[in-house]
């Protein structure tokens, strides 16, 4: 939990009261969680969970787990049900309450240990992409951060959808985007994203783009973007300020869409839950998409974990063991 902000030394593990299922919620066991950036910004005070600050403040936006005990209106799951998903917080702990409409089934040959990678970052991706960005087949993306848990999840997803996607990412991080199908990979700290991209697209440019980094991204990405193209804000890792030419954003007639899960009504967050695992389980059950995991920590090790994560050098999902 979160006793105070700063650091990760600030990071503690305590016991509290298990929590309670409402009437259309249940409670899960937990048996992983995973690293987010924002369990990072949270954990420094900059990130707070949406609502009334609750009385413990554990991170954790994501799990995998067998379920425990349904509320009295409980229809669709049953106790030892192996399931994953999201939440706004509470993730990293033994026990998380959510509602059953939230909660998606562990494709089969998926471990249950590694389900927890899948929700967040596939979430975010499909949503960002397909439903807000409208990518669909024959169309091109460019997603920022192609080694991270989004951007292993993007090209996946894309490349599942009969799209073409281009990444940026460090050295490091090349082969792994390669070996997910990226078509186009940028290697930032050596070239100019947006004049590879333009050679790509024959100058056409992208129908999309995710981004995470925010910043003086902002005016490249515009460049990089077709007419009545679209930019998907995700993220500001880069900073959270950015300054852009109108004249650059009016005659493409291009869309700047910011967006967040976390902060989102119930029932705007069972839409896109419901989509997901309509449109894109299956494609786990068939082996099309997968869980990208870097490493795992023990909870006890949380604070490593926090560390390590802050290095950015991570592939894909950092697993935390419960």
């Amino acid at each position: 939990m979160i006793p105070k902000y700063g650091d990760a030394d600030v990071l503690e593990l305590r016991e509290i009261a298990d929590p309670e299922p409402g009437p259309d919620e249940v409670l899960v066991e937990v048996v992983a969680s995973a690293m987010n950036r924002a369990d990072l910004l949270q954990r420094a005070g900059q990130y707070p969970a949406p609502g009334p600050k609750p009385l413990f403040e554990i991170p954790g936006l994501e799990f995998s787990g067998r379920i425990g005990s349904v509320g009295s209106q409980v229809q669709r799951w049953s106790v030892g049900d192996a399931v994953m998903g999201i939440v706004s917080g509470g993730a990293m702990a033994e026990k998380v309450v959510t509602h059953e409409r939230m909660l998606q089934s562990v494709p089969e040959h998926i471990e249950l240990a590694d389900a927890a990678a899948i929700p967040e970052v596939f979430m975010t991706a499909h949503d960002a992409l397909v439903s807000l960005g409208d990518l669909t087949s024959g169309g091109r993306a460019l997603v920022h951060a192609g080694g991270s848990g989004v951007g292993t999840a993007s090209i996946q997803i894309a490349k599942a959808i009969g799209a073409q996607v281009a990444v940026t990412c460090s050295t490091n991080k090349i082969d792994p985007c390669r070996e997910l199908g990226a078509d186009l990979i940028v290697d930032y700290t050596k070239h100019d994203f947006v004049e590879e991209v333009a050679v790509w697209t024959q100058d056409q440019g992208v129908d999309v783009v995710l981004d995470v980094i925010g910043g003086d991204y902002l005016a490249k990405n515009l460049q990089c973007l077709k007419i009545q193209g679209r930019i998907i804000q995700v993220g500001a890792m880069g900073g959270p300020v950015a300054s852009f030419a109108l004249g650059a954003l009016l005659p493409k007639r291009a869309s700047l869409i910011g967006t967040v899960l976390r902060s989102r009504p119930i029932e705007q967050k069972i839409e896109a839950n419901q989509r997901f695992v309509a449109e894109l389980l299956p494609r786990f059950e068939d082996g099309s998409l997968k869980p990208v995991i870097d490493s795992r920590y023990q909870l006890a090790d949380i604070a490593a974990a926090h560390t390590y994560m802050e290095t950015n050098a991570n592939i894909g999902k950092i697993l935390i063991d419960i």
